[in-house]
């Protein structure tokens, strides 16, 4: 079941006013995942800008290191006016790349702890997230938002135009287990930016994994929490099955 943002656009027009209509937006993806508990997505296109998806794509979920994208971006904007040293640059790398969260915990106690989640809010538009405390990885995010997060990245409102290409260019390089997602079922991985989040949670016993994935013509975010028994690869290839599914028809 799918849902999606936009006008709607008139079946029947008269001749006259035919030329003056703009041709119907395409349908929104269907996608159908057999899975165990929470489920939720979106894919925005970002020709038009048209937000399609699940019919939960609002219900809120975390983010655990899938934020890191956005305390980079914070981080880099902040700085384009002065010089980053190659220690600042080894901890954005490694904490994009590697999702290393020593240097995550690093760059976030630099840009304000939750400030920089109150910046993520409002500076990306986001209506279904909201910071937790001091906790980056308990973040509260929505599929809708995260795709709204990836466009902001992308589009340079998060970095800003001198680290954008830059900061993409890290997500693109993603490796080890973070590695999983939509761009594994693309013929060209490597045009994929990725940042995804992964955890085992205690409160719940529950696997809580998010995906996020930009190319130039659309943005993925996949939500997934299921009982811990499942195991880690059930999530990434629920995450790998949706978008499969989702970005076919882009």
């Amino acid at each position: 079941m799918s849902t999606s943002e936009g006008a709607a656009v008139p079946r029947w027009v008269s001749g006259a006013d035919r030329a003056a209509v703009p041709s119907p937006a395409p349908p929104p993806p269907r996608v159908h995942v057999e899975h165990a508990g929470f489920l939720s997505w979106a894919l925005l296109d970002r020709g038009t800008g048209r937000i399609s998806g699940s019919a939960n794509l609002a219900a809120p979920s975390d983010t655990m290191s899938m934020v890191k994208a956005w305390i980079a971006a914070d981080y880099l904007r902040m700085a384009a006016d002065g010089e980053i040293s190659e220690a600042r640059l080894r901890q954005l790398t490694i904490m994009i790349r590697d999702s290393d969260n020593a240097a995550a915990e690093a760059l976030f106690e630099a840009v304000g702890r939750r400030a920089s989640i109150e910046r993520l809010i409002a500076s990306c538009g986001l209506t279904e997230s909201s910071a937790y405390g001091e906790w980056w990885s308990k973040t509260t995010i929505s599929a809708r938002d995260t795709v709204r997060l990836g466009a902001c990245i992308a589009d340079g409102r998060a970095a800003g135009p001198r680290w954008t290409d830059w900061l993409l260019d890290q997500m693109r390089q993603v490796r080890g287990a973070g590695d999983f997602g939509v761009r594994l079922t693309l013929p060209d991985p490597g045009r994929v930016a990725i940042k995804n989040g992964w955890l085992l949670r205690d409160e719940d016993k529950l696997w809580h994994i998010s995906c996020l994935a930009i190319t130039g013509e659309w943005v993925l975010g996949v939500l997934v929490r299921y009982p811990g028994t499942l195991g880690f690869d059930y999530g990434t290839a629920l995450c790998e099955e949706v978008g499969r599914q989702a970005v076919a028809a882009v």
